[in-house]
């Protein structure tokens, strides 16, 4: 997803229990740690988890393990190290490829990592509803046989949710189960996973337990500073580790993200398989509530709102890239072009200044017409 897909929140001073320092809030990716995030730190072992020695580390990877219904977790720094890692450890006899969606995170905002540490081929699905791809389309795309025209499909990775949309257990089954019969492994790039449960749509382990592999993202909406895991079997994560380390990912006293990130699992997310505990739920409906600003003044969708992103189509509207940039700086707020993503810490005061912009932005566009 390129830059100018991207829109951040920017709320000073909203940060409580650390004095009066100023920190700026921003949608998705960069939200902040909280004070008992720290106070989970502070607590934390401090051992080699290269030598995996770190027990908080040890007991992250258990936990996070046990709860998708894997054996196993590896922690990595970030979504894009998890699924390099995971991708890698998985293609290991060329020639192979990989199917995914023309969207895909791997294909469009990896910097290339699947064909640089695999050599792989990639391919990507557009899906025909729009959302997400279906069975029938990947059966469509996939190379099976041994044709020494065309280049096997050894992989097939999904992502969910993809572009906060939601992808069926139903639709996600019937791949799964299908692409097993056929010997393909299958990627669950499951960062925002955690949203998708959230909706009711399957439970954490319905859905997670169905892959080979699948990556989480302790960042982003949860929270955590820093951290990502990638879970599957044992045998997956012993291999997952090896290539963890080969591209600079051990870490030594990884407890200090151990901590943090446990936290935010349990205290946003929920500790229920399906995050009714958590605070997610108040973020769909944050990002429900902006939507709603948006349309209600003419303006269009791109993509449905059913989880914590909502994506606004500037061209119906008339507006240029950098319009809503420009008046959202007078507002206070740091705005990209099409993507507008809520977490838990965007405030009140934050979505009215929000819709300021629109209002400004909006009106514009009538009085051109």
């Amino acid at each position: 997803m390129s830059p100018s897909d991207m829109s951040f929140l920017q709320e000073p001073n909203l940060w409580q229990g650390h004095g009066d320092a100023e920190f700026d809030l921003r949608s998705d990716t960069i939200t902040k740690p909280t004070l008992q995030m720290l106070e989970a730190i502070a607590k934390c072992t401090l051992s080699d988890d290269v030598f995996q020695e770190d027990k908080t580390t040890n007991s992250l990877q258990e936990y996070i393990a046990q709860r998708t219904g894997h054996e196993a977790g590896l922690l990595v720094m970030s979504g894009t190290m998890g699924n390099q890692v995971a991708i890698r450890s998985h293609l290991s006899d060329p020639p192979y490829s990989v199917l995914c969606d023309h969207r895909a995170h791997i294909l469009q905002s990896e910097a290339g990592g699947v064909s640089a540490w695999t050599g792989a081929t990639v391919n990507g699905i557009m899906p025909k509803n729009g959302q997400y791809i279906t069975l029938e389309e990947i059966q469509k795309h996939v190379v099976l046989g041994n044709n020494i025209h065309r280049c096997p499909t050894k992989l097939i990775s999904l992502e969910n949710t993809l572009y906060g949309m939601v992808m069926p257990l139903a639709e996600t089954k019937r791949i799964v189960n299908w692409a097993h019969a056929q010997g393909i492994k299958v990627h669950l790039d499951g960062a925002r996973l955690w949203d998708a449960v959230v909706t009711g749509a399957g439970g954490l382990s319905e859905y997670a337990s169905l892959f080979d592999s699948v990556s989480l993202c302790f960042s982003k909406g949860l929270g955590a500073p820093i951290g990502s895991i990638i879970v599957g079997s044992q045998e997956f994560i012993d291999k997952a580790r090896w290539f963890r380390k080969s591209i600079g990912g051990g870490i030594r006293q990884a407890g200090i993200i151990s901590a943090a990130a446990r936290f935010a699992v349990d205290e946003v997310f929920g500790l229920d398989a399906c995050g009714t505990s958590g605070k997610l739920k108040e973020v769909h409906t944050k990002a429900s509530r902006v939507a709603t600003m948006w349309t209600k003044r003419g303006g269009r969708l791109l993509y449905p709102v059913q989880t914590n992103m909502v994506w606004i189509d500037i061209d119906s509207a008339g507006l240029q890239p950098s319009d809503l940039a420009r008046i959202g700086k007078r507002k206070g707020l740091r705005l990209g072009e099409k993507r507008i993503v809520m977490h838990y810490q965007t405030s009140d005061e934050t979505l009215c200044r929000l819709e300021e912009v629109f209002q400004e932005a909006l009106k514009k566009t009538c009085s051109r017409l």
